[in-house]
């Protein structure tokens, strides 16, 4: 396999494609990213989840054996709710840790590779796959998704060409933009919005990010940006406005 910063040449490596494939069909259902939406926010069994979906148990349980088969969602003991015989142990159903953001990175990478010949319908299934699960994660027009913190699963769609990003400052409110992203106090490792830690801009159908001097730094996939210097995005790309606890981290999704 062989790498650049552009793209992901796969044109000899036609196991990765196939398994490429599978994964791609098994989030190509959506009953699936409906599951996925309803145990988003807190582990449910089986049952729980056919009844929110409007389907069948053996069917609810052939869509999530699919799911925890590649990773997206975990399977644990728990306790069902108290009948007239007791509480029962069960198996309750959620999201793997950072499953939704890593999925809609993975589709993001996927997005860039070079599809050998005989492979063609690849790339318009990654791109139907990638729309569909964005618009169940909300998600439809070009943003930052926060993965860390407090706020974590935060969205922020970036409605205009010039967005600061940094943290609250209750001092000076009437200097902050409503479309600014401003984070709350307990991301201390990020500067004020204010003297803001970063700007996210737009130069044409470029979207870029600069640091903007700050103590703790911006990073483009673990990569240090250079002070006042512009970076450009790819879909799929992490963004860090300094490094370690009470940082924050933003996974970039591109419009499609």
């Amino acid at each position: 396999m062989v790498t650049d910063k552009k793209t992901v040449s796969v044109s000899t490596d036609p196991e990765f494609i196939q398994e490429l494939s599978e994964y791609l069909e098994v989030l190509s259902n959506p009953v699936r990213l409906k599951i996925l939406k309803v145990i988003e926010r807190e582990p449910k069994e089986i049952t729980e989840i056919a009844n929110r979906i409007d389907t069948s148990y053996a069917n609810t349980k052939k869509h999530i054996d699919q799911l925890v088969h590649i990773g997206i969602v975990k399977k644990e003991a728990g306790f069902g709710r108290e009948t007239v015989k007791g509480i029962h142990p069960v198996w309750k159903f959620s999201l793997a840790e950072g499953s939704l953001e890593m999925l809609i990175k993975n589709l993001g990478v996927f997005s860039r590779i070079n599809v050998p010949i005989g492979f063609g319908e690849i790339q318009k299934k990654i791109e139907s796959v990638r729309a569909a699960v964005l618009k169940e994660a909300g998600t439809t027009s070009p943003a930052l998704h926060l993965l860390s913190g407090s706020k974590s699963g935060q969205t922020f769609l970036l409605k205009k060409d010039h967005i600061a990003v940094g943290r609250a400052d209750p001092d000076n409110p009437s200097k902050i933009s409503e479309t600014d992203i401003v984070l709350p106090e307990d991301y201390v490792m990020v500067t004020r919005i204010t003297k803001p830690h970063a700007v996210i801009s737009r130069s044409g159908s470029i979207w870029q990010v600069e640091d903007r001097g700050s103590s703790g730094g911006t990073y483009v996939n673990t990569e240090l940006c250079a002070p006042l210097h512009k970076t450009a995005l790819k879909d799929g790309d992490i963004i860090d406005c300094a490094l370690g606890e009470n940082a924050a981290r933003f996974l970039f999704i591109a419009e499609k």
